[in-house]
């Protein structure tokens, strides 16, 4: 385990004596036998964290979670939201997964490429794919059950994903729905397969037990009017198939793909809590 940080060059003045690292969390590396590899895990610990008491967390799961990828801005919300002074919902751990292959890892199976270069990709550009069930296994059998034996985490869970990790996390909504009870799914690819997995929906969706959350957001439909039709499909989808949870559409037209989910999770985490503890 290594410590996950920022380093602030400090000035120096003739009174300046040191300067340390300001810690954020910590990074591991986990083996796992479904992937058939080593990940490596950012976390996010609050700030009191602390093993030997008796407290357990929510935990966040970010699928797009390297450091140069989500993890950072998406745990400062996270721990915004969850300062004293804002309460909005109870501190929580912010569970950061690194990539190595996401068009790999984000993409369940399908026949043939041919409909990619409906939107304008190549077949190229997917050397691999189709190995979301490997993945999921891993969430399910591996990661999960190692967070909550490793740092307190409890069976609240939240899972984050846009783009082909949106395309993901409505896979695992429909398929593995337990696995997590907040579900924030930010312009999905759900494009891939021809919308296979909208149009089978019907026989995973099943009267649920009430606690489900599901945030769906679709960026400016002027950048891609088909990203942004999916988005509703998959809102539509869940009001006409779904029972017994909450569904949260929220369309951001001042966002486009490559901006929107920062302002998206903000508001995923308003409208699954909408008012602080001081508001209630």
């Amino acid at each position: 385990m290594v410590l996950l940080g920022l380093m602030f060059p400090v000035l120096v003045f003739p009174q300046t004596a040191e300067s340390k690292p300001l810690v954020f969390g910590v990074t591991q590396k986990i083996q796992s036998a479904h992937l058939g590899e080593t990940r490596t895990i950012n976390i996010y610990l609050p700030e009191d964290y602390n093993p030997k008491d008796t407290l357990t967390y929510s935990v966040i799961y970010i699928p797009d979670g390297g450091v140069e990828e989500d993890f950072f801005h998406l745990a400062g919300i996270v721990r915004y939201n969850t300062q004293p002074w804002i309460a909005r919902f109870p501190r929580s751990i912010v569970v950061g997964i690194e990539n190595t292959n996401r068009k790999r890892d984000f993409t369940h199976t399908v026949d043939n490429l041919d409909f990619v270069e409906k939107v304008g990709f190549k077949k190229s550009q997917f050397p691999a794919y189709g190995g979301s069930e490997k993945y999921i296994a891993f969430l399910e059998k591996e990661l999960l059950p190692y967070i909550r034996a490793q740092y307190k985490g409890n069976a609240h869970a939240t899972l984050i994903g846009e783009s082909m990790a949106g395309l993901l996390a409505t896979e695992i909504l429909f398929k593995h729905r337990d696995l997590f009870d907040q579900y924030i799914i930010i312009a999905p690819s759900l494009w891939w397969g021809d919308r296979a997995l909208l149009q089978q929906a019907p026989q995973w969706l099943k009267s649920g037990d009430g606690r489900t959350k599901v945030y769906v957001a679709a960026c400016n439909k002027d950048e891609d009017q088909g990203m942004y039709d999916v988005a509703v499909a998959l809102k539509e989808t869940l009001q006409k198939n779904g029972t017994g949870f909450g569904i949260y559409f929220d369309y951001l037209p001042d966002e486009i793909h490559s901006t929107v989910i920062h302002q998206a999770v903000y508001n995923a985490f308003r409208a699954f809590y909408p008012k602080t503890i001081y508001q209630k």
